[in-house]
């Protein structure tokens, strides 16, 4: 399979991005969240216990390349939500993912690249989620499943695209899953537990939760 380059990504994001401010909250999120990756994978082979080209643990084997399409891709779908005034539909926000799926798909991208998009959404949507919270999204499961889909999606958690975006800690994030249940906040701290917690403070971040 062939990986896109940054700047493929990025000329992609252009494409799509309604406006320059769109395309400015959302592709800057899109490298922030590999920034968070890129740190994790990082730390991983620095471990003790790293194996060669690797990382160590949950790490093992990881394709960085892949990692880093992933997170510049994740969030692609979010730009078919503004209208022509340029103002996001939030109502339908949990949709973003299945229509960045969408895109890519019209753009010949491949499965295992489309899946960044459509199984990045919190620590996983299930069919149940869906069903139970009455979500806008069409019965299915929306699940990382591989080591490359879970890392996005675990770094995708500590970068927010408010106004002003701000970075996220561990704890905070806990605490704001929390409202989806139990098993949503043991979800993430099975992530924290094999990917470890980014410094965001190394990112020159001031976490503001």
């Amino acid at each position: 399979m062939r990986i896109p380059s940054p700047a493929e990504i990025r000329a992609l994001h252009q494409k799509y991005a309604p406006t320059a401010e769109a395309f400015d909250l959302v592709h800057s999120h899109c490298e922030t969240v590999w920034s968070i990756a890129e740190q994790l994978i990082g730390a991983s082979r620095l471990a003790p216990d790293a194996v060669p080209g690797g990382g160590t643990g949950a790490f093992a084997g990881i394709d960085p390349e892949l990692v880093r399409a992933g997170c510049l891709l994740h969030d692609i779908g979010v730009y078919r939500l503004y209208d022509e005034h340029g103002t996001l539909d939030y109502p339908n926000y949990l949709r973003h993912g299945l229509l960045g799926h969408e895109i890519l798909e019209r753009e010949g991208f491949p499965e295992p690249l489309r899946r960044f998009c459509s199984c990045h959404t919190g620590v996983g949507l299930t069919r149940d989620d869906i069903a139970r919270q009455g979500l806008p999204l069409p019965p299915g499961d929306y699940v990382a499943v591989s080591t490359e889909e879970k890392l996005v999606m675990y770094a995708d958690k500590f970068h927010s695209k408010s106004t002003p975006p701000r970075f996220v800690p561990p704890e905070k994030y806990a605490v704001q899953v929390g409202r989806f249940g139990a098993d949503k906040v043991a979800a993430f701290e099975a992530l924290r537990a094999a990917f470890g917690d980014p410094d965001l403070a190394a990112l020159g971040a001031v976490p503001q939760g």
